[in-house]
């Protein structure tokens, strides 16, 4: 797969050096879009720098009234349209996601596929009711309708970078807001470029969005500008707690979905074998770089240590490569800062008393499916978010220890019960503290119709997708209309 000069949606003399405002121009400086499983420099993109940002919110809030007063289909249309110019470069798009973040592609292939139903389900949302009529005096009319927030600014991260930039974008525009999307740089090209080039090609209004790499300085100028509405963040609790602290200065709407120490509880009477397959899914896909990854794994006692024999050996057969030479398991991490925190981490845990049953060891950003067993709640590995390859299996006796070391953590996002008795589960589900849940499933799941959002340090109790779309990205107002003004006694 060459990708250096390849037509089509992502040809590099569109956006070399680039960032796009309704047109392309040129960043205030460029950086280089590195390739994480060799090193090598796949292209420049441009960047913006912090005036970059208020001109764009300030175009932005200038072209959203025109955009969203369009006829519900006009909007729609342009939805639909970008649908299927993303189905036209699947592979083009694929193949930029599996080089630029490191994901395998069967992992970029899903990742394409929820983006285009995300694009789907958005282009249903103009023609949706936008309110209800209420209650009120005879010859009153009074009206509840959604109205959109104004410019919507959206803070995406490099692991889903595609998806999890759309899944704000496309509904937030379906709804008549305009967009400024600060993708992360690392993935800018298919976080970011793509989203773009999409809307570009499906005739979207020039302004109505505007995707701007940036570095951190860039992000809080966005949260700061007076044009942005809203903030829908998507990335760690610490950068997350800065940003609604921003927001919530600036008197602006916020949406966090932040990070998470997600458990899987498998219960004495579950299948062992789908167990086990469970946890290497939620736990090893795209290399536990994922928000819901299956932080740990709560196992009862009694099938503790088979249950660790299985897991280790199913690690141990992952293949770890290149994702863009070959059919892998896992690919690189991001970056060498992030396999240095896995690698503290599983340190941290063995002087703690965890023991390795297998992996540990890395090659450059290559790291081995690891399982930690006999870890403890007080070891780093319980409580650290690790975004890496690592199974954390912790030992339980009765449900109710099960539930205690679930809700041990500030974290809340998801969390999964495998057990051949589902009302067990279900009893149990009903006392963990989480934003989503899945019995007889592991902890990594969405479907694009579905709310996401999470609790505590994972997030600000909003969701975004499904029919928490309307909710977050309008507002309400309320009118009245009367065939004459009221005579008031003063």
């Amino acid at each position: 797969m060459n990708l250096t000069h390849s037509p089509g949606l992502l040809d590099k003399n569109i956006w070399t050096g680039q960032l796009f405002t309704g047109r392309w121009q040129a960043g205030s400086f460029a950086t280089g879009v590195i390739e994480p499983a060799t090193g090598r420099e796949l292209g420049r993109i441009g960047m913006a720098d912090i005036s970059t940002i208020a001109s764009s919110a300030e175009a932005a809030a200038k072209a959203q009234p025109g955009w969203a007063s369009l006829h519900y289909e006009e909007r729609a249309g342009v939805l639909r349209r970008a649908v299927r110019v993303a189905e036209t470069h699947f592979d083009e798009i694929v193949g930029w996601i599996v080089r630029e973040g490191g994901s395998t592609r069967a992992k970029a292939a899903f990742e394409t596929t929820i983006t285009i139903k995300v694009l789907q389900e958005a282009a249903g949302l103009p023609s949706r009711s936008a309110g209800e009529v209420l209650p009120s005096v005879p010859g009153r009319l009074s009206l509840a309708r959604r109205r959109p927030l104004g410019v919507v600014g959206v803070i995406s991260p490099f692991n889903f970078p595609l998806y999890l930039a759309m899944r704000a974008v496309a509904p937030a525009l379906a709804l008549g807001n305009a967009v400024v999307l600060k993708p992360d740089p690392r993935t800018a090209v298919s976080g970011g470029f793509v989203v773009a080039r999409l809307f570009e090609l499906a005739g979207l209004p020039a302004g109505a969005l505007h995707v701007l790499p940036g570095d951190g300085a860039a992000g809080a100028a966005l949260t700061a500008d007076p044009n942005v509405a809203m903030i829908q963040f998507t990335g760690s609790t610490a950068a997350g707690r800065k940003v609604g602290e921003a927001a919530g200065r600036h008197l602006k709407k916020v949406s966090l979905e932040l990070g998470g120490k997600n458990s899987l509880i498998v219960l004495d009477d579950a299948d062992l074998d789908l167990a086990v397959a469970n946890t290497a899914w939620g736990t090893f896909l795209h290399q536990g770089q994922v928000c819901m990854a299956t932080g740990r794994v709560l196992v009862q006692r009694a099938i503790h240590d088979r249950f660790v024999g299985k897991l280790a050996a199913k690690a141990a057969s992952l293949t770890v490569g290149d994702p863009a030479e070959g059919d892998v398991a896992l690919g690189p991490l991001i970056n060498e800062s992030q396999r240095d925190n896995v690698a503290r981490i599983v340190s941290d845990a063995q002087r703690s008393g965890a023991r390795i049953a297998t992996g540990g060891g890395y090659r450059d950003l290559f790291f081995e499916p690891t399982v930690l067993s006999d870890v403890t709640p007080d070891s780093p590995a319980f409580s650290e978010e690790i975004f890496g390859p690592v199974a954390v299996v912790v030992p339980f006796d009765t449900d109710e220890d099960a539930i205690a070391l679930a809700n041990r953590t500030e974290y809340g996002l998801s969390m999964g019960i495998v057990s051949s008795n589902v009302g067990r589960a279900l009893r149990m589900g009903e006392r963990l503290r989480t934003g989503m849940l899945h019995i007889n499933d592991q902890t990594v799941n969405d479907e694009a119709i579905n709310p996401v959002g999470g609790v505590g340090a994972s997030g600000n109790g909003t969701s975004i997708g499904g029919a928490a779309n309307w909710e977050e990205f309008t507002q309400w107002q309320w009118m009245t209309i009367q065939g004459e003004a009221p005579q008031y006694p003063i």
